[in-house]
This record gives C-alpha cells, structure tokens and sequence, in this order.
C-alpha cells in the first residue's frame, strides 16, 4: 500500500513539471517572435508604438516585430520556419487570420495555417501562443470561434489581445482595421495579462 502511494505521488509530480515546463515563465532579456499581419507589424502609429514594442518595454524582453501588411494566415506561418532559424526565440506570438477574413475566404485556410505554424514551432522545440483575431458577424465585431477551437486541438495557450474591444472604440483606431497608438499600447497590455495569466510572463 505503502508502495502504491509513493508511486502515485511519483506520477503526479511527474505530471505537474510537465504543466510547469509547458507554461514556464520566459525569462527576462529572452528574444519572442512576434509574428502576424499589419496589427503587429503597427499599421496606423509609429514603428515604436507597436504592439511588439510596447510589449518588449512592459516585459524586458527581445521582441522581435516580424509582422508583415497584408498577408494572409498561410503567407504568415510560411515565413515561420526562417523566422525560427533566425531569431531561435524562446517564444513564438501568432496573430494571423485578419486578412483572410477581409477577403472572406473559407475559415478553413486560417485553422490550416495555424496547425502549420504550430508544427513548425513544435519542431523547433519553441512554445507557441495564440492571439485571437475579430471578425464581423450579426452580433458585431468578436473574436472568431476557430481560435479557441485551434487552441484546443492543438493544446496551445490562446491569449486575449482584445483587438475587438479595441476596434470597436473609434478612440483607439487609426481606421476600420487598425489601432492607433493608445490602442496599440492598449493591445500590448492585454496581451501581457494574458501571457501572465497562462504563467509564460512573471507577474
């Protein structure tokens, strides 16, 4: 009996490193990939207000801005793997999905490109989060479901950015699409309570 219990304590150590080294805190002065469309490369405000420059002054990391206007999700998660090779980041940030929607082309592209963009990270041995992306529906402007739902399947982290509150402030856009620099700033604050929040920041 004595045995059974060491053993079951032995497990379930076991499993709780595997959830500590899954969320393990990126240390500070650590390059993270940011990677995405204009939203992050920081259409509608100065290159220093961008959502990955204010997260690299608000955290302490090295992050690096590799955000490209227009891009669709698969052109996004196909720079990944030089992107990887380049930076060899301890983190990579995917914010992709928001042209495809403008284009409204099949979601199902966008969950393709996000399970490539995973599996690039995953070969690389890098941790990947999610940042989910608005779109327009009959209730208005909200996150698309197939984040949460790609999340999931791919026991990934999904971090709030709040880019549909955001977008729904006139106070905080550039234009329809895009935040301007309180916004951007705004964005980058959410994304650092979420990253917080699923323990790959220290609080």
């Amino acid at each position: 009996m004595r045995l059974r219990w060491i053993v079951a304590c032995a497990l379930l150590a076991l499993a709780a490193c595997g959830r500590d080294a899954r969320h393990a805190p990126i240390a500070e002065g650590s390059t993270v990939l940011a990677l995405g469309d204009s939203l992050t490369y920081g259409t509608g405000a100065p290159p220093q207000a961008s959502y990955p420059a204010v997260l690299a002054e608000l955290t302490g990391w090295r992050v690096e801005n590799a955000g490209a206007p227009g891009e669709t999700a698969a052109e996004i998660c196909a720079r990944l793997p030089a992107l990887l090779d380049e930076h060899q980041p301890a983190l990579v940030l995917v914010l992709a999905g928001g042209n495809d929607f403008l284009r409204r082309w099949p979601e199902a592209g966008v969950r393709e490109a996000l399970a490539n963009c995973h599996a690039h990270a995953r070969n690389a041995a890098v941790p990947l989060a999610l940042l989910p992306v608005p779109r327009l529906g009959l209730g208005g402007v909200s996150d698309a479901p197939l984040y949460a739902e790609a999340a999931d399947a791919l026991d990934v982290p999904l971090v709030d950015a709040g880019l549909a509150d955001l977008l729904a402030d006139a106070s905080m856009r550039a234009d329809a699409v895009h935040l301007n620099a309180a916004g951007y700033r705004a964005m980058a604050r959410r994304v650092a309570a979420g990253l917080a929040d699923v323990g790959l920041l220290r609080r």
